[in-house]
C-alpha cells in the first residue's frame, strides 16, 4: 500500500499475545471518549502483547538506528460508531514499552500515547519441530513472556477468538476530556502458530499500575502466537463532540 495518508510502515513479527479477562469497571476508567468496550462472548479482555518492529519507516523514510526494535504493550478492545453508522473495532493501549527513547518522546509529546523506555531483548529459536519466542524488558527485575509453539503456522479460523483479538484495525487514544485520537492500521489476515506452552513472569503492578496488579498471579484465558506481516499506520484524526 502506498499513498500520502500512510504515516508509518513496518513489519510486525512473531506477536505473542496473552488474554486476561478483567472486570469491565476497571477498563471503563481508561476508555477514550466516544468509544465503547468490545467483548468476546461476554468477556472483557486485556492482552499482553510482545512483538518485533522490523524495517520501520516514517513517512516512507528509514529512521537511523530505529528500524528494528522490540515492543511490549498492554491493550484492551473497543469499538466506535462513525458518522455513517459503521462500527469500527479498535484497541486502546494502557502502556507501550520500547527500548528507544526517541520513539517514546515523539509518541508521548506529539500523540499523547503512554510509552515508556526500558531495556529490552528478545529471543527467537526454531528447530525441526518447534518455535520458541521470548520477549523481556527490565523494570526493577527482568520481566519475561515466552511462547513455545509448533513451527508451522495455520490460517486463523473464521469467527474464532484469534480472529477477534487480531482483527481490530483501529487505535484510539484519549487526549482530552472530550477529544479522542483515531488512527487506522492495515495488514492482511495473519496466521497463527499452535501454542504448546508458555511462561509469563511479569510484575503487572510495577509495569501497568495497581488496577492490573492482580494479573501477576492470574492464569491467562488464552495465549497465542501470530506470525504477523507488513503493516501500515494511517494518519490519524481527532474525534470531538
Amino acid at each position: 500500500m502506498t499513498g500520502n495518508n500512510i504515516f508509518l510502515s513496518a513489519d510486525w513479527r512473531k506477536l505473542a499475545l496473552a488474554q486476561y479477562e478483567v472486570d469491565k469497571e476497571i477498563l471503563l476508567k481508561y476508555l477514550p471518549p466516544f468509544t465503547e468496550l468490545d467483548d468476546w462472548q461476554g468477556k472483557y479482555y486485556v492482552s499482553l502483547v510482545g512483538f518485533m518492529f522490523l524495517n520501520t519507516k516514517l513517512k516512507g523514510f528509514h529512521i537511523p538506528f530505529h528500524g528494528n526494535f522490540e515492543e511490549v504493550n498492554l491493550r484492551f478492545y473497543v469499538k466506535y460508531k462513525d458518522e455513517t453508522g459503521v462500527w469500527k473495532r479498535g484497541v486502546v493501549f494502557v502502556k507501550e514499552i520500547v527500548p528507544k527513547p526517541a520513539i517514546t518522546f515523539i509518541a508521548n509529546t506529539v500523540y499523547k500515547e503512554n510509552y515508556q523506555t526500558l531495556p529490552m531483548k528478545h529471543c527467537w529459536i526454531t528447530n525441526n519441530n518447534e518455535l520458541f519466542v521470548e520477549y523481556a524488558w527490565k523494570t526493577k527485575n527482568w520481566n519475561t513472556f515466552s511462547v513455545t509453539a509448533n513451527r508451522n503456522s495455520e490460517p486463523i479460523a473464521i469467527a474464532s477468538e484469534e480472529e477477534f483479538i487480531t482483527e481490530h484495525y483501529w487505535g484510539y487514544t484519549k487526549i482530552g476530556s472530550n477529544i479522542t485520537s483515531e488512527y487506522g492500521v492495515e495488514h492482511p489476515r495473519w496466521e497463527m502458530y499452535p501454542v504448546k506452552d508458555y511462561k509469563i513472569d511479569v510484575d503487572f503492578e510495577r509495569n501497568y499500575g495497581i488496577d492490573f496488579g492482580f494479573l501477576s498471579n492470574a492464569k491467562p484465558d488464552s495465549v497465542m502466537l501470530a506470525e504477523g506481516s507488513a503493516i501500515y499506520v494511517k494518519k490519524g484524526q481527532k474525534l470531538k463532540s
